[in-house]
């Protein structure tokens, strides 16, 4: 039962959001065999002013073994 977060910087539309759900629903289908209805996606808004402290120090800095394509910003200018 593959359960999806998505977090972004605050600003996309309902349409946009509910296209990014779908996407990536097909490709865990196809990826791993499962069916659609098992696959469930979140997405998270932060605001652009939190997200090195809400998502990056914590999820991405903290949690490297778990990071398949890590970004190509600096959060620390």
């Amino acid at each position: 039962m593959p359960h999806l977060i998505l977090k972004m910087v605050s600003g996309r539309t309902e349409t946009q959001k509910r296209t990014v759900a779908e996407r990536p629903t097909r490709v865990v289908v196809s990826a791993f065999g499962v069916d659609e209805d098992s696959v469930s996606v979140a997405i998270e808004d932060v605001a652009m002013a939190d997200w090195t402290k809400s998502v990056y120090v914590p999820d991405i800095q903290a949690k490297p073994d778990t990071i398949y394509k890590k970004p190509g910003y600096d959060p620390f200018p």
